[in-house]
C-alpha cells in the first residue's frame, strides 16, 4: 500500500492508504483523546521510518516526548521534533534539545514557521530525505491569540510546504469553540477530514474526502496500552 496510513487498521483498511502531499483536519470535541489520536498517527510514522514534526500548543515539549517514550521505551527518538509553545510562556528557564525546539508562545507564528523549517531541514539531512508528517496540535489555541486572516496566510504557507515535500499535515480545531465561518474559511487548505463526535456512551471517529463516501463512524476507547476501535452499532 502506498502513501502514509493513520495506524488505525479500521481506517486505513477502507481509505487505502493517503495519497502523498495530503494535509487533514481533525475536528473533535474537548476530552475527547484528540492528543492521543494524534501522538499514535505520529508514531506510526516514526515506526515506518516517517519523521514527524509536532507542533504543541498546549502541553510543554518534555510532555509530549514524555508520552511517545512511555508508548515505546526503545523508540529510536531521533526523527521526532516538537516545537514547544508553552514552556516559555509559563516562564519557564528551559534549553532547546534535539527533540525540542521552544518559541515564545502560540501567537509567535513567525518563531513557530522557522521551528518548523529547521525541522524539515534536520530530519532529512539525517534520513536522506524519509516521509516527513506535520501535526499542530492545536489551530484553535492559536486562533486564541491571531486573527483568522493571520493564521490562513500561516497555514497557506505550511499546508503548501507539505504539498510540495509530499508529506502528510494533520491540524486539530477544537469542535465549538469556533464559528461556521471560521471552520467554512479553515476547510478551505485541507483535503479531508478526520471527525470525532460524542454520543451517549463514548466517541466516534470518521475519515471524510479521502475515498467516494466517508467511512462509517467507528467507537473508541483509549487505555494505557492503546486505543480500541470498533465499528459503531456493533
Amino acid at each position: 500500500m502506498e502513501g502514509y496510513l493513520l495506524g488505525i487498521k479500521e481506517l486505513d483498511d477502507l481509505i487505502g492508504g493517503i495519497k502523498e502531499g495530503t494535509n487533514l483536519m481533525l475536528l473533535g470535541p474537548p476530552m475527547s483523546g484528540k492528543d492521543s489520536i494524534v501522538n499514535n498517527i505520529l508514531y506510526t510514522g516514526l515506526d515506518d521510518s516517517n519523521a514527524s514534526v509536532l507542533v504543541s500548543t498546549r502541553e510543554p515539549g518534555e510532555n509530549v516526548l514524555e508520552w511517545f517514550l512511555k508508548h515505546d521505551p526503545d523508540m529510536d527518538t531521533s526523527s521526532l521534533g516538537i516545537v514547544d509553545c508553552v514552556t516559555k510562556t509559563l516562564g519557564i528557564a528551559a534549553e532547546d534539545t534535539d527533540n525540542i525546539k521552544r518559541v515564545s508562545s502560540p501567537v509567535d507564528l513567525t518563531g513557530i514557521g522557522v521551528r518548523i523549517s529547521q525541522y524539515f531541514e534536520e530530519l532529512w539531512m539525517k534520513k536522506e530525505n524519509p516521509p516527513i508528517r506535520l501535526c499542530i496540535n492545536s489551530l484553535s489555541t492559536v486562533l486564541m491569540y491571531s486573527n483568522l486572516q493571520t493564521v490562513f496566510r500561516f497555514l497557506h504557507v505550511f499546508t503548501g510546504r507539505i504539498k510540495a515535500a509530499k508529506g502528510l499535515g494533520l491540524f486539530v480545531v477544537e469542535d465549538q469553540m469556533h464559528d461556521p465561518q471560521t471552520i467554512a474559511t479553515l476547510k478551505q487548505l485541507f483535503d479531508g477530514m478526520i471527525e470525532i463526535k460524542e454520543h451517549e456512551s463514548g466517541h466516534m471517529i470518521r475519515v471524510v474526502g479521502l475515498s467516494p463516501r466517508p467511512t462509517p463512524w467507528f467507537d473508541y476507547v483509549i487505555e494505557d496500552s492503546g486505543i480500541t476501535f470498533s465499528k459503531a452499532g456493533d
